[in-house]
């Protein structure tokens, strides 16, 4: 089988490889379909912490298990599955808390174990989620990137008089907005992003607000308009915000964090306790798949509109040059494998 490999950063390779054979508690997937993230991108520039080399890269894919091993119901072959990249013990603290996303022997498939930029991929059983019929492959393999969503909005647990600010119209932004429109109805959310290319994705995304942060001053937007909002979502990741999020936000809201810059930021705490402001964190996704299935069958999301592009897997160098680049017309990438 052929496998997409970094070998070491900006060193990319096809592989030929044997396919591997499921153990006592896996599954193998024939890949369909598998979407190309920034943690993708990262990992190939040498910019992901965590990434272990070589490694076949890929955490958001779709396929068909067609191997099973001897402790998996052989019912389970030619299902449709979409995989949860998310491996955790199930035993230590975080993990007796529902949060195996931040399990202390967490891997990660594409970045701590081979992922599925591959022909083939063996995963943890419980790992591979049964996909509705009338699904299609196409949403169906955007079933990840929503989890992410599904995880931040799980913690804020939005309601329909909240007042949204969204940093960032990439694809953690936008799924989060989808979200907080057509699962949480949030009656009013904005959208900031400094390219207006990405704007026009999020009013496509259901943004009821738009503006170019920019061109226009953020804190100067809002107060012409008295508007305070509760509900404030870092997914631009740019270390400065927090504490522009802490000075706009309203008296008790939530600010929640996607990001993983290492570089510092300095708040003033006094401008935290003084609105009694709650701050979340975010990380991958709390076994939140049949979350985002459950909506994906409900048609509450629609993750063509985030879709701008799909290729061969052997174009894969191409794919990742113009996510890194296009930030105007490039979203999602989907790759495809025979």
């Amino acid at each position: 089988m052929k496998s997409i490999v970094i070998e070491r950063p900006d060193t990319l390779r096809f592989a030929e490889r044997a396919v591997p054979e499921p153990g006592r508690h896996e599954v193998r997937v024939k890949v369909r379909l598998a979407g190309i993230c920034g943690s993708d991108s990262h990992i190939y520039r040498g910019h992901n912490p965590f990434a272990r080399y070589p490694r076949v890269i890929g955490h958001e894919f779709l396929g068909i298990i067609d191997a099973t091993g001897p402790e998996v119901d052989p019912a389970r072959l030619g299902e449709r599955v979409a995989v949860d990249p998310v491996i955790s013990c199930g035993h230590c603290y975080p993990c007796q808390q529902q949060r195996p996303n931040v399990c202390t022997s967490l891997a990660v498939l594409g970045v701590h174990r081979d992922g599925g930029f591959s022909e083939y991929a063996v995963v943890p059983a419980a790992n591979a989620w049964a996909i509705p019929a009338h699904i299609s492959d196409e949403y169906a393999v955007m079933t990840e990137p929503f989890t992410i969503a599904a995880n931040v909005t799980a913690q804020v647990c939005p309601h329909p008089d909240d007042v949204a600010l969204i940093y960032g119209a990439g694809p953690m932004g936008l799924t989060t907005l989808q979200a907080l429109k057509g699962v949480y109805r949030v009656g009013l959310v904005i959208v900031a992003n400094p390219v207006n290319e990405r704007l026009a994705m999020a009013q496509h995304s259901g943004a009821d607000e738009v503006i170019n942060n920019r061109e226009c001053a953020l804190d100067a937007w809002l107060a012409e308009r008295n508007i305070r909002p509760t509900l404030i979502v870092d997914a631009a990741c740019h270390p400065a915000i927090l504490d522009e999020a802490i000075r706009l936000a309203s008296p008790a809201g939530r600010i929640v964090i996607m990001g993983f810059s290492t570089a510092s930021c300095t708040v003033t705490q006094q401008a935290i306790t003084g609105k009694e402001l709650t701050i979340y964190s975010s990380r991958l996704n709390a076994g939140k798949f049949p979350v985002v299935i459950d909506w994906l069958a409900r048609g509450l999301i629609d993750p063509g509109k985030l879709i701008t592009h799909k290729v061969d897997y052997q174009q894969v160098i191409q794919a990742i040059e113009l996510f890194e680049r296009d930030q105007q017309h490039c979203c999602k990438v989907l790759l495809t494998f025979p």
